[in-house]
């Protein structure tokens, strides 16, 4: 019972009990008993002249009652909304502090109602935001901490292209160590090498390499756009693969020799089973066998000279004599060996490479795009005359690359496919280089892969 009273609703409804008796009491005393016995008295007893009625009726009493409980009223609302008031004006500074990020903010009320209730509850809040704005601090100073000292150098950029947040790596391969924030990106791409500014343009993922300070660097670059606060940012992400690819240039190598090993040994094996078995027969007599055995032989041997001639004829490219290439003629030759669609016309100046190993290797990549898991009618060509350079895409919509496979695909003897040798990505770049071009991979939006090849063309043109 005592709990009860001592609720908000239990006092509110003493204090309309208390308002309700007091009302009573004063339009009674008005009416019946003492006021009209107080006013005969005066007028019989001690003959004052009194002109007000003996008696004030039901309307009278109930303005004279209106009179007395308005001050009553009001005391009484006070006393009622008091706490109240000061409650609403402690949690609208709480609000206002939290607003402005400060969590220490507490109320020190100590009461056993509804009320309190309510305080302990948004104290229990204000605790709780705090423990967790100090775990967000914690978490945010060691992601700063390692996304500062990561050699992936990070770029992001809002969407007037200005560097909103940049860690060492990007300053020191950008503004030689300064900071980046607030700068312009396009004006710090302006300095940095063409193919690192192309590749950053054109919004898609890549791996390129560049002339850096004497030297050849090659870059994987990641690009990603998405919303921060609402407003539209873009990250760049810089990864150098110099020395991750001469690692793995090193374990390809290991790996290319335990397959020639696995190779020979599968193929000279039975050819010296086969030979001795043959000696063996042919000591006995019995020649009729000699012709299978030594068939067996050959086609064995057949098999290891068109293994050893696949690597052999990497390792042993020739020199590229470009020429003058007219494209109607050259693309012609290029459809009898396989199928793509020209996604724009060809330029009408000519190109100049050397046409027998570019066909071969645009064959390589179109073939490889027919076999990417997309339709084939997707598999494009397009080539762009670039004034010093020419730039020839072969683009599919199969499932793309992984960012792995996409750092790994250029590397000699890599291939994700059971049956596949490796070579055809890597024999593309190597005949790139040999022209003194460069090799772009690239996922597609909406899905797909674009191989590019950028080969220098000569400067009169």
């Amino acid at each position: 019972m005592w709990r009860h009273l001592n609720s908000l609703r239990g006092r509110l409804t003493v204090l309309l009990l208390t308002a309700s008796l007091a009302g009573a009491l004063v339009y009674a005393g008005v009416t019946q008993w003492p006021l009209p016995q107080l006013l005969l008295w005066l007028r019989k007893d001690l003959a004052v002249t009194i002109r007000a009625p003996m008696q004030l009726g039901i309307y009278g009493g109930l303005l004279v009652s209106v009179v007395f409980l308005l001050p009553l009223a009001f005391w009484l609302a006070g006393l009622v909304m008091a706490p109240v008031s000061r409650l609403l004006r402690a949690l609208e500074g709480a609000v206002a502090s939290y607003r402005d990020g400060d969590f220490s903010f507490s109320i020190a009320v100590n009461r056993r109602d509804e009320l309190g209730e309510l305080i302990r509850m948004h104290n229990a809040l204000g605790q709780t935001l705090r423990e967790q704005r100090q775990h967000l601090v914690q978490r945010e100073l060691l992601l700063d901490t390692v996304v500062q000292n990561t050699p992936v150098a990070l770029v992001l950029t809002d969407a007037a292209g200005r560097v909103a947040y940049s860690n060492i790596a990007s300053r020191h391969l950008f503004n030689e160590g300064r900071n980046l924030n607030g700068l312009d990106f396009s004006e710090l791409l302006a300095d940095a090498p063409e193919a690192l500014r192309r590749a950053v343009e054109s919004g898609e993922d890549a791996l390129l390499s560049v002339d850096m300070d004497g030297s050849e660097e090659t870059f994987h670059l990641s690009q990603r756009a998405f919303r921060l606060q609402g407003r539209p940012h873009r990250l760049q992400l810089f990864r150098r693969m110099t020395r991750e690819l001469s690692r793995q240039e090193v374990a390809t190598w290991k790996r290319v020799i335990r397959v020639i090993s696995h190779e020979l040994n599968n193929s000279l094996a039975p050819i010296s089973s086969l030979a001795h078995s043959g000696a063996e027969l042919a000591r006995r007599g019995h020649l009729d066998r000699l012709p299978s055995v030594f068939a067996t032989i050959s086609e064995r041997a057949l098999h290891l000279h068109g293994f050893i001639a696949g690597y052999a004829s990497f390792a042993k490219l020739p020199t590229p004599q470009p020429i003058a290439v007219t494209w109607t003629p050259f693309l012609d030759g290029l459809a009898l060996h396989c199928r793509y669609r020209l996604e724009v016309p060809a330029p009408a100046q000519p190109g100049r490479f050397d046409p027998v190993q570019i066909e071969q290797v645009l064959i390589n990549l179109i073939k490889n795009a027919h076999e990417s898991g997309g339709v084939d009618d997707e598999v494009t060509l397009a080539i762009h005359d670039l004034g010093r350079e020419l730039r020839i895409d072969v683009a599919d919509r199969g499932p793309g690359m992984s960012e792995t496979v996409l750092s790994q695909a250029l590397l000699p003897f890599y291939s994700t496919k059971r049956s596949g040798t490796g070579l055809g990505l890597a024999l593309a770049r190597e005949i790139t280089e040999a022209h003194g071009g460069r090799v772009l991979l690239a996922n597609r939006e909406g899905g797909g892969l674009r191989v590019s090849l950028l080969l220098p063309q000569v400067t009169s043109r």
